[in-house]
């Protein structure tokens, strides 16, 4: 019988060992906890599969309506996520990632970007691409060149524009308003 989809707070269930034995969830300086190796990663490495069910964006946002944490990745076919589960979904967004991520004949494979150390934190860029427009998903990862937010840098500027389209709105609402 299939497993039920992990409650969206339960980090432990979404802990199975589901990779490399040498990629471990530890703490993380980024967010709380992330994936480390205890091996080094050679550039262009596919270090792990990102796994878990398989949703609809539909299903995913009714699920996590009222939780701004999730594990969503989203599929190049604009209809499905995945809601990862094992260590991968523990790779934290950094704007000066170690890794990227590719979808290759629909699954999602993390992919070393550069040498990684034994002992580093796994990290890839997010490049978030939809959300609410109040949504700043907040970057922290310290990197010099962070753009502080999980937002790619053409997702940001859409939104400053949509941003000041509400703005000049709520201006011409109140001055009609006013003019009343």
């Amino acid at each position: 019988m299939p497993q039920p989809t992990p409650r969206k707070f339960d980090r432990d269930a979404r802990r199975k060992q589901t990779g490399p034995a040498h990629l471990v969830i530890g703490d993380s300086k980024i967010d709380s906890e992330g994936c480390h190796t205890t091996a080094p990663i050679k550039k262009g490495t596919f270090v792990v599969e990102y796994t878990g069910p398989r949703l609809t964006i539909k299903q995913a946002d009714a699920f996590y309506d009222d939780h701004p944490r999730t594990y969503l990745f989203g599929l190049t076919d604009g209809k499905h996520v995945i809601d990862g589960e094992g260590v991968a979904a523990f790779i934290n967004h950094s704007c000066d990632a170690n890794c990227e991520a590719d979808e290759i004949k629909g699954r999602v494979w993390i992919i070393a970007a550069r040498d990684i150390q034994a002992g580093e934190e796994l990290t890839y860029d997010y490049n978030l691409y939809d959300g609410d427009l109040d949504d700043l998903s907040r970057c922290f990862c310290g990197a010099r060149n962070c753009r502080g937010s999980m937002y790619s840098e053409e997702e940001l500027v859409r939104r400053a524009k949509l941003l000041r389209r509400r703005s000049m709105k709520k201006k011409k609402t109140g001055q009609s308003k006013q003019s009343q």
